[in-house]
């Protein structure tokens, strides 16, 4: 009699626990990788650190798992099954504020800069050290966080703001108003914002921003903080040519403006 052919795994699982994991430490990772092998291997990182792993392997599938879990990182690889990373990146941005880890086999800048732009914070070109992914992740980990207050219907409602003419900024709650309308901003965009504002005399080098939004480990594209400036601009309206919030610097790189 034929033997009974073993089950299709599933297209997520979660990932089987390493020997030597460390504590749990209850952050949840969804890493999206449609080379099994490749996905393994950095969950099995991401566990020896503590994380709680869940692997996909094809874009359409890894938004509901998305849903399922609500990561705190996603590890998403840009060329996908079903759906590339892009759209996952943007369909993930419409309900989850996780951080967003692209990863690309491609070395053309467009292809990083459509990925930043549908609300990634950092990437990494193949091939990587899965040591260095944790160490990012860590990184934007330890960034300060909301602290869960409620909501907030108006700047006027708490203390200690920032203030640059139209421009309100609340450090504490993690909140933006420009016109006592809020401004729905990305971790990584607000860490930015946040970094300018709060010494806002200071003209900033890219490495400066580098260091203090995505830590001093942190290794890569310091032109990273140009695409992240530019989304600020666009959601603040401000004109590049004529820049309110966010000057440059010529030859230096940004400065928070007075609003005005």
């Amino acid at each position: 009699m034929a033997s009974t052919p073993p089950p299709t795994p599933p297209a997520h699982s979660t990932h089987p626990g390493a020997g030597g994991a460390r504590v749990p430490t209850g952050i949840r990772a969804l890493v999206v990788e449609d080379e099994v092998a490749m996905a393994a291997l950095v969950g099995s990182y991401l566990e020896r650190e503590g994380f709680e792993v869940t692997l996909s392997h094809d874009g359409l599938e890894a938004v509901r798992v998305a849903r399922e879990v609500d990561p705190d990182v996603v590890v998403l690889d840009l060329g996908l099954p079903g759906r590339d990373g892009v759209e996952v990146c943007r369909e993930l941005r419409t309900f989850s504020d996780a951080y967003v880890v692209m990863l690309t086999a491609r070395t053309d800048e467009v292809d990083t800069l459509i990925g930043l732009s549908v609300g990634a914070d950092d990437y990494m070109t193949k091939p990587f050290s899965p040591r260095e992914l944790v160490a990012r992740l860590r990184a934007m980990l330890r960034r300060p966080r909301a602290v869960g207050a409620g909501p907030v219907s108006s700047p006027a409602d708490r203390a200690g703001m920032r203030t640059f003419g139209p421009l309100t900024i609340d450090p504490v709650g993690r909140d933006v108003w420009l016109e006592d309308e809020p401004v729905a901003l990305t971790r990584t965009e607000f860490d930015v914002l946040a970094a300018l504002s709060e010494r806002p005399r200071m003209a900033f080098t890219r490495r400066q921003l580098v260091d203090t939004v995505w830590g001093e480990a942190w290794v890569g594209d310091e032109h990273l903080v140009d695409v992240h400036v530019g989304h600020l601009r666009r959601k603040l309206g401000d004109d590049a040519t004529e820049p309110r919030f966010i000057r440059t610097v010529r030859g230096v790189g940004y400065r928070m403006g007075t609003g005005q």
